[in-house]
């Protein structure tokens, strides 16, 4: 016990002096400490309204004690099931769809040997990121229209029967997830593009001189170096399955799709926001973030036993 507690003073002094050597780059950390504290740990003061009845006028200290009220208000809700499966079923379909294009696109990026054409690539698989969710929202609604739609049009070019996309409930995941996929491929893929580029060369030469084809090059020498990365952001996808955003869900809600496209984060804004029910949308907002550290933990836990590398 004296022997860790040694250790552990000695990496503080240690991590102090490294402070002191090197302040003028722990110095260009400091906006983003700060705006992680103001932005993410103060605002963890409000949690405290899940557990009373919060009245404004009366502040979150004065308000009365409501035990575990909400959270038994939101299991015994009618929605609860509806909206724990709709979010459970989006965040696995982009980990199962979305998450493999951005390493195969990475894959694909880095055996291309004419850089003007490459640069080109990157640049139109990134742009449509830039591209705001109102925006993106407006785009889906226009081509996904029932009668002037650019997709109807294309299937009633070919044959087929147009078909009014955005309200139907069974495909309104598939547009969510699709459209992201999409959206975020190229932006996605940034962090397996730069491990790439910093493979050593050798690596290379010696899989061609052993007589490896591309595809075994991208398989024995790429897929092990994306590997680390690969787990970590899986790792981290798992930790926010219970986390989609709301705004897309929202802006292409209907009351035809809305059987699908409850979800958590827009069940907590109906309730937080246009209702007004403060204590109750702080509780359903706790028990997803308790849901997603829980994962966290867990996934983080089974990643260290099978492999060497984990968040922590």
């Amino acid at each position: 016990m004296t022997r860790e507690r040694s250790n552990h003073d000695h990496q503080f002094k240690h991590v102090l002096m490294d402070i002191g050597r090197y302040w003028q780059i722990y110095l260009f950390l400091l906006p983003a400490l700060i705006y992680v504290v103001i932005f993410h740990y103060v605002p963890m003061y409000g949690v405290q309204i899940a557990f009373k009845n919060y009245n404004p006028f009366k502040g979150m200290l004065a308000s009365e004690w409501a035990g575990m009220k909400y959270f038994h208000q939101f299991f015994e809700s009618y929605y609860f099931k509806t909206i724990i499966i709709n979010t459970v079923r989006i965040s696995l379909m982009a980990i199962v769809f979305s998450f493999p294009f951005p390493i195969i696109f990475a894959l694909l990026l880095n055996e291309l040997r004419s850089l003007r054409f490459k640069r080109f690539v990157q640049t139109v698989t990134y742009a449509p990121h830039f591209i705001s969710t109102v925006v993106m929202c407006g785009m889906l609604t226009l081509f996904l229209a029932p009668n002037s739609g650019l997709l109807n049009q294309l299937i009633a070019f070919l044959g087929g029967k147009k078909r009014a996309f955005l309200e139907s409930s069974t495909l309104f995941p598939w547009i969510y997830v699709l459209s992201g996929i999409w959206q975020n491929l190229g932006w996605n893929s940034i962090l397996y593009v730069s491990t790439l580029s910093s493979v050593d060369p050798t690596l290379y030469e010696a899989a061609r001189i052993d007589g490896a084809s591309r595809f075994q090059k991208m398989l024995h020498v790429d897929f092990p170096a994306l590997l680390p990365i690969i787990v970590i952001l899986t790792i981290l996808n798992f930790g926010q399955i219970m986390s989609v955003g709301f705004e897309k869900a929202l802006l292409l809600q209907n009351n035809l799709n809305s059987e699908t496209s409850e979800l958590i984060s827009t069940y907590v804004y109906k309730r937080g926001l246009q209702e007004a029910q403060f204590s109750f949308s702080t509780a359903v907002g706790l028990f997803n973030s308790v849901v997603n550290f829980t994962l966290l933990l867990i996934v983080n836990s089974i990643s260290r036993k099978v492999s060497s590398t984990s968040l922590f």
